[in-house]
């Protein structure tokens, strides 16, 4: 009966419910560019608007959303990790700081770095699982009932059953290249814009919701930018199962076939639509995240968010 107060009432409570919110919001708001991005990037040819319009003519808007379960059921425990995580290490990598004043930059980069590496752990498999189902077409089913996937419950089973707990795992490596060096850009862009654009709210904590929306959209999209190759590669690799043929044998492989294949422009298909994804999600992701945090130590003292940039 008095946990949920309780839990609230500490402070790590109340950054696991904010990043979980924050993490729905992101998901919610962004899901079906994402789709549109993996589809991009497993498709040989056409355009995004090409690509969308062939999908809504013949599956439907709901196509966008296909797979949505996995990473909005994990999302509330993953977001939060992620933020609670990063406001650990960021301090930790630079205990000169005064407790009372917000982390260094060095101390933000670094602490990026680490949750980067710390939470591949948990989205890969997650990843796996969403790629599988994003870019099952529709009518698969009719044709092939015994290997269609009815959900993500569905997706695990099978690769457990095919390839053993480990095939989870598929595209783990490429996943922690592609995140450590993206997360340590992403918060250190989120740190850095949010001042510029807000001079003094770091320590105030009071930036104005289009510092948040602004700053978060930013940073995401620097974060995508860094490691766009890369995120291409992984799409390729875990979008292979074994009961088809396995047409890349490893990160290198893939790389080179691909390049080999469709050229150079094959690493950057769908950045367009990541990064205009990237944007509208970290935007939400941040203030969502901020306006829950905030409403929830409202009594304890903390800034508040402003509805104009008063800085």
């Amino acid at each position: 009966m008095d946990f949920w107060p309780e839990f609230l009432a500490s402070s790590w409570g109340r950054e696991f419910v904010a990043g979980g919110l924050g993490g729905m919001a992101g998901v919610v708001s962004g899901y079906p560019l994402d789709s549109l991005r993996i589809m991009q990037q497993h498709s040989r040819s056409g355009s995004a608007m090409t690509i969308l319009r062939r999908v809504i003519a013949t599956e439907g808007p709901g196509a966008l959303y296909r797979g949505m379960g996995a990473p909005l059921a994990s999302v509330t425990f993953q977001n939060a990790m992620v933020f609670q995580i990063y406001a650990d290490l960021s301090r930790a990598f630079d205990p000169s700081v005064a407790a009372k004043d917000p982390p260094s930059y060095k101390g933000v980069a670094l602490g990026g770095v680490g949750t980067g590496a710390i939470q591949s752990l948990m989205l890969a498999p997650v990843e796996l699982v969403k790629i599988r189902l994003q870019l099952q077409r529709k009518n698969y089913g009719e044709t092939h009932p015994t290997n269609c996937y009815k959900g993500p419950v569905s997706v695990i089973k099978s690769i457990c059953r095919t390839e053993g707990i480990r095939g989870l795992y598929r595209g783990l490596t490429i996943t922690v290249l592609r995140d450590v060096p993206s997360h340590g850009v992403y918060f250190s862009t989120y740190e850095y814009m949010r001042e510029q654009l807000h001079p003094g709210c770091r320590k105030t904590g009071q930036e104005s919701l289009r510092t948040m929306l602004v700053a978060g959209g930013l940073a995401g999209v620097a974060s995508w930018v860094c490691c766009y190759p890369l995120d291409v590669v992984k799409t390729r690799l875990q979008a292979q199962s074994s009961s088809s043929p396995q047409k890349y044998s490893g990160i290198v492989d893939c790389f080179v076939k691909s390049v080999k294949e469709e050229g150079q422009g094959v690493l950057w298909r769908g950045l367009g639509t990541a990064v205009s994804r990237a944007f509208v999600v970290n935007g939400a992701i941040f203030a969502a995240y901020e306006f829950a945090l905030r409403y929830l130590c409202n009594n304890n003292g903390h800034g508040t968010i402003q509805t104009e940039n008063t800085g």
